[in-house]
């Protein structure tokens, strides 16, 4: 019967824009002696609203250069989140990882929209296989952003950097040859995400944005299609249960994790 009425959730779904975590560079090819500017953003469809710099909401705001780990500076409040300079030329990754937030579910519905356009079906039969109520639940989240910016010449490569879930660039979008797609890596607690839903948000430079579906293979990799002078986003959830201990303690926790980069000219 639970199986019947997921079945049934399913087919009734109707179509939902998840609200997406990114690093929004004002540049990603920057000058050695220009600092790297961009904005923490959250919205749909690659277009959304601009956060300031706010220690208590974020648990680690990085620039990873080679070997070298610099904390991002700044004052609260300042907008863009983001207005560094760095020392030599390369490429730099921006680590933003956020606060646990929770949210609260009043309409069923927006949990099947939410749990089908990200490929957790599966998690819907669960809730109901554990009594949990359909309305009035909540669940845990956090957003796992990176970004790529060439600092001059731009030289590098993208590493693990010890998120509990993150997306790895397998090559460099500013010095490689993209003609054949750009490959990256999918992780959770260190370990390949395989097989699991990978969604690419492609801005042309015109501002129009293209979005499609892709999955990783077995050592949780995906190569994917690219242009010159397009810019992208790289989104990927993880979903897992947890065990409430009072009736206000969330069931359920998505982690993003994110990943944004252009393609020069």
């Amino acid at each position: 019967m639970r199986a019947l009425i997921t079945a049934l959730a399913l087919c009734l779904a109707a179509p939902v824009a998840a609200h997406e975590f990114w690093i929004d560079p004002t540049a990603y090819v920057v000058d050695p002696s220009a600092p790297l500017v961009a904005e923490i953003r959250v919205g749909e469809n690659f277009k959304g609203s601009a956060y300031g710099y706010v220690p208590p909401n974020f648990r680690r705001f990085d620039l990873v250069m080679g070997r070298s780990v610099l904390p991002v500076e700044g004052r609260a409040g300042d907008r863009p989140a983001l207005n560094m300079a760095v020392k030599g030329e390369g490429l730099v990754t921006v680590v933003h990882v956020t606060r646990d937030l929770n949210l609260r579910y009043t309409d069923w519905q927006k949990f099947i929209n939410f749990t089908t356009h990200k490929d957790f079906t599966w998690a819907l039969e669960q809730h109901l296989d554990r009594g949990l109520p359909q309305t009035g639940f909540r669940e845990r989240y956090s957003r796992h952003g990176k970004s790529l910016m060439a600092v001059g010449d731009g030289k590098g490569r993208d590493k693990k950097v010890g998120l509990l879930t993150e997306i790895v660039a397998l090559a460099n979008p500013y010095t490689d040859d993209m003609a054949r797609g750009f490959p990256v890596q999918v992780l959770y607690e260190n370990k390949p995400r395989r097989d699991v839903q990978v969604e690419l948000f492609e801005r042309a430079p015109n501002g129009s944005v293209d979005v499609t579906l892709h999955r990783t293979d077995n050592r949780g990799r995906v190569t994917l299609p690219v242009k010159p002078g397009h810019a992208y986003l790289v989104d990927a959830v993880v979903m897992r249960p947890l065990e409430a201990k009072t009736e206000n303690d969330p069931v359920w926790e998505s982690l993003w994790a994110s990943l944004t980069f252009e393609v020069p000219r």
